[in-house]
C-alpha cells in the first residue's frame, strides 16, 4: 500500500506502491526506477483536467534543512502529500523533521540531485505537483574551500531537475532557492528583482548561475519555474555553522557557565536583512500558486549590523555583549559583503506578503528557544 500523508517510509528503487489507504486512491503500478512517465494527473491549477489522482503532492529536495522542514510542515497542514530527499535517507536522522513532530508524516527517498538519473527516478516515483529545490552546500565561507562541490550541488542539481521536468511532465511547478548573496553589496535602499547580480563568493556564483538557468527554462521551454531571492532568515532549526546560531548558542553557554568566552566573530560592522524563516517559507508556497511564474525578492527591507544582533542576543540572556565578544580578522571571509538589504515591494504588491518580524524579535525568539532547549527536565512526582 502506498503511504499517505500520515504514514512514513524510506523509499529506494523498488516497485512503486499502488494505492493510498487513507484516501482509497488507486493507480497502476510502475516497476522501473528510471523511466519517463507522462501519466496524466490532476494539478490544482489545471481545472479542466480530470483524474483519479486528487491529492496534491510536493517533492522537496533538501527536506532535512531549516527551510525544507518548515516547508514540509506547512504543506502537511494544507493536506498535501509530502516527499523529501536526502543523499542517504536510510542513514539520515532528519532531526529537524523530528523536532517539528512530522518525521512520520513524510515519505523520504534517497536521491542525489547532482545525478541526473537519480533525479529522474525520484520524480517518476513520486509524480509531484510541485518541486522545491532547497538542496545544496549552504555555507558561504566553506564555498571558498570547496568551489567545485558547491557548484555541483547548486547549479548541476538545478539543471538536472529542470531537465527532468521538461522531459517527464511540463505541468510540474518548480521553485528554486536563489539567494541574496547573488547581489553582493546592495544599494543603501535595498536590492529588488531588477538589481544586477555581483556575486562575491563561489556560493553566490553558483546561485546566480542557477537563477539564470531557471529563467532560461521558464522563457525557453514554457515551464512554471521561479526563483525566490531570499535574504537572511533564521529559526532554531539552523545549525551552529550559521553565525546567528553561533552567537545565540555561545551566549547561552556563557550564561549557563558552560563556557568562559570570548566568543570570536568576524567583522561586526557588516549589515544584514534578518527575518523569520517560517514567514519566508510561506512566501515560497505563494510563488507557486500564482497565475504566471515570476521571481520574487523576500526580505524585511531593514538592515542591522552583526554587532547589533549580538547585542540583542546577549541582552536576552542578561549579558553585555561587549564583555564577551571579540572581532577576529582571521574569521572574515576573503571577499565579504558589507551591506545586504532587500526591497520586497513586488512581493507586497503581488503576493500580498510582508515580513512581520524584524531582527530584534528574531534574536529574542532564538534566545528564548535556546533557554528552553537547555532547561533541565522537571523531576517526576512519585
Amino acid at each position: 500500500m502506498r503511504p499517505g500523508p500520515a504514514a512514513a517510509s524510506v523509499v529506494g528503487c523498488t516497485v512503486r506502491p499502488i494505492a493510498t489507504a487513507a484516501t482509497d486512491v488507486w493507480r497502476e503500478p510502475a516497476f522501473a526506477c528510471i523511466t519517463k512517465e507522462l501519466r496524466p494527473r490532476a494539478h490544482p491549477w489545471h481545472h479542466g483536467h480530470h483524474s483519479r489522482w486528487t491529492i496534491p503532492t510536493a517533492l522537496i529536495f533538501g527536506i532535512s534543512g531549516q527551510d525544507g522542514s518548515l516547508l514540509a510542515q506547512q504543506l502537511l497542514s494544507e493536506g498535501w502529500a509530502v516527499h523529501g530527499t536526502s543523499r542517504n535517507a536510510a542513514l539520515h536522522d532528519f532531526r529537524n523533521l523530528a523536532r517539528l513532530g512530522i518525521r512520520d508524516r513524510v515519505t523520504l527517498h534517497s536521491s542525489d540531485p547532482a545525478e541526473f538519473r537519480s533525479v529522474m527516478g525520484v520524480v517518476a516515483r513520486t509524480e509531484p505537483t510541485e518541486i522545491y529545490n532547497l538542496s545544496g552546500q549552504t555555507s558561504v565561507g566553506l564555498s571558498f574551500d570547496q568551489p567545485v562541490e558547491t557548484n555541483d550541488s547548486i547549479m548541476a542539481a538545478t539543471l538536472n531537475i529542470l531537465e527532468v521536468i521538461r522531459y517527464q511532465d511540463k505541468r510540474i511547478r518548480f521553485y528554486s532557492a536563489a539567494s541574496s548573496e547573488c547581489f553582493g553589496n546592495t544599494p543603501p535602499d535595498g536590492a529588488d528583482e531588477t538589481t544586477p547580480f555581483r556575486p562575491r563568493s563561489p556560493y553566490a556564483v553558483a546561485k546566480a548561475a542557477a537563477y539564470w538557468t531557471v529563467a532560461n527554462y521558464r522563457e525557453g521551454h514554457g515551464l512554471f519555474a521561479v526563483s525566490g531571492i531570499l535574504f537572511n532568515h533564521e529559526s532554531p532549526l539552523r545549525p551552529e555553522q550559521f553565525v546567528t546560531q553561533k552567537i545565540i548558542r555561545g551566549a547561552g553557554r556563557i550564561e549557563r557557565g558552560e563556557a568562559r568566552g570570548p566568543l570570536r566573530l568576524g567583522r561586526l560592522d557588516v549589515r544584514r536583512d534578518w527575518g523569520w524563516a517560517d514567514e519566508y517559507v510561506g512566501a515560497m508556497r505563494m510563488m507557486l500558486r500564482q497565475e504566471a511564474p515570476e521571481d520574487f525578492v523576500i526580505a524585511t527591507g531593514e538592515s542591522r549590523t552583526l554587532g547589533e544582533f549580538a547585542a540583542e542576543a546577549f541582552a536576552a540572556f542578561g549579558l553585555d555583549w561587549k564583555e564577551h565578544v571579540v572581532s577576529d580578522p582571521e574569521l572574515a571571509r576573503p571577499t565579504d559583503i558589507l551591506v545586504s538589504v532587500g526591497r520586497p515591494e513586488r512581493a507586497r504588491e503581488r503576493l500580498k506578503w510582508a515580513a512581520t518580524m524584524r531582527m530584534s524579535e528574531v534574536a529574542k525568539r532564538l534566545a528564548a528557544d535556546e533557554g528552553t532547549r537547555n532547561q533541565p527536565p522537571t523531576p517526576s512526582m512519585r
